[in-house]
């Protein structure tokens, strides 16, 4: 100590050190007012606050005094040339890139907003209740995050007769949708489908089920007998005569009938049986030349009295009408006019076989009007009128039947017993 003062005397120290002294204080002064000179302001960086004091003027001298550089994407509360004052908040905001893809495109985004809802709202894209997204809209956006979006697309399924609907999906196989919708298809039933289970679907896709339905059921037809035509000598050339009457058969089929939504497209016999074999109708057609017959005369026995010659009656010339109980006058025709002893009888009886002399079936043909004749006196096969029975047919002979006798036939006994027996005109027409 003692070198230091006698180094430095206090006479000669004294000036130095108010020299300093004022310096000092000066230099106190000019920092403590230089610090008083200086605003304050609250500056939010990215949401964290803090308190700035600062002489920038402006808003861009401040952010490059806390090295700050705002880009082309991020936010800021005030203009950069704003000036600063006292008191002053500011509010910065750093944008974050992220990348969006919709549908397989990706587009980058920059965003200042927090969540992955306000990001989507900010941006106007729209996400519906059926869209696919990877982000819950609460989520925080986070600095190169992707955010995936498949927008849902309308596909139409169609089952059956059923109505169409429209299902909002966002992909998936047609299987998928048949799930969705819930359409059941079984691939082993007779049911069709126009798409492939396993295929993707796509944008206004129709899906449709056809419902079928496969039945056979058993069902008895008739079958249609045939019309046989025989020669018959016996009966006159031109004459046609039923000897029995057809009757139809039945066929039983197994008939497979399919239906698609309710309506028939196809039918087909898979199996026929015949149950009753259908009866042919035999027709006898008659080939017999016709016969010219001379005429007859019909003498009256003699009495005990002196004999007197008597004419001989002429064949009376007629022509009969269907229709009429007497036949009407022709004169092209020659006929023979006899007065016989007619009886009745019937086919319908126990043991009869119903089948005439010539082969015409009565039983058949109850209401066919034939005469049972001797065949040397009125020839078999022609056509008779006999008074109160009508035009008839000669188509008969019996065992009883001879010379000028007669037997009628009548479809029943009943008929028959009431024309009992008695003495008739009868007249040959051909």
């Amino acid at each position: 100590m003692r070198k230091i003062s006698k180094l430095f005397p206090p006479a000669k120290f004294r000036p130095l050190i108010s020299t300093i002294g004022v310096i000092a204080l000066t230099l106190f002064s000019v920092v403590v007012l230089y610090e008083a000179s200086k605003v304050e302001v609250v500056f939010a960086d990215n949401g964290k606050t803090k308190t700035i004091k600062t002489h920038a003027n402006t808003i861009q001298e401040l952010l490059e005094e806390i090295g700050i550089i705002v880009g082309e994407h991020d936010e800021l509360s005030h203009d950069i040339d704003t000036e600063v004052k006292n008191g002053m908040e500011i509010a910065y905001t750093k944008a974050k890139s992220i990348n969006v893809n919709i549908d397989g495109v990706e587009k980058r985004y920059y965003t200042i907003h927090e969540t992955v809802g306000d990001f989507l709202e900010a941006e106007g894209l729209e996400v519906s209740e059926h869209d696919d997204l990877s982000h819950q809209v609460n989520d925080e956006i986070v600095e190169n995050m992707t955010i995936d979006l498949k927008k849902a697309f309308q596909v139409k399924v169609k089952d059956g007769k059923k109505k169409l609907q429209h299902v909002m999906t966002t992909g998936g196989t047609v299987k998928d949708i048949l799930a969705q919708a819930n359409v059941s298809f079984n691939p082993k039933s007779d049911d069709k489908i126009n798409q492939k289970l396993n295929k993707t679907v796509t944008e206004d896709m129709l899906i449709k089920v056809t419902r079928v339905d496969v039945k056979t059921i058993k069902k008895e037809e008739e079958i249609d007998f045939k019309t046989i035509r025989q020669d018959d000598t016996s009966l006159e050339k031109g004459k046609e005569v039923v000897a029995e009457e057809g009757k139809k058969g039945i066929v039983q089929k197994k008939i497979k009938i399919t239906k698609e939504n309710g309506k028939i497209v196809d039918k087909k016999t898979v199996k026929e049986m015949v149950k009753e074999k259908p009866v042919n109708r035999v027709v006898k057609v008659g080939t017999k030349e016709p016969v010219k017959v001379a005429e007859t005369t019909v003498s009256k026995p003699k009495s005990k009295s002196k004999l007197k010659a008597q004419p001989k009656p002429k064949v009376t010339t007629v022509t009969p009408t269907k229709t009429s109980a007497k036949p009407t006058p022709n004169k092209k025709k020659s006929e023979k006019v006899f007065y016989m002893d007619a009886s009745a009888y019937t086919a319908q009886c126990n043991g009869c076989s119903g089948y005439t002399a010539t082969g015409i079936n009565l039983k058949a043909n109850p209401h066919l009007k034939v005469i049972a004749v001797d065949p040397s006196v009125i020839p078999l096969g022609s056509t008779v009128w006999v008074e109160g029975y009508g035009e008839a047919i000669a188509g008969d002979t019996g065992g009883a039947i001879r010379g000028h006798r007669i037997d009628l036939h009548f479809p029943n006994a009943k008929a028959a017993n009431a024309f009992g027996r008695k003495k008739v005109k009868v007249i040959v027409l051909d």
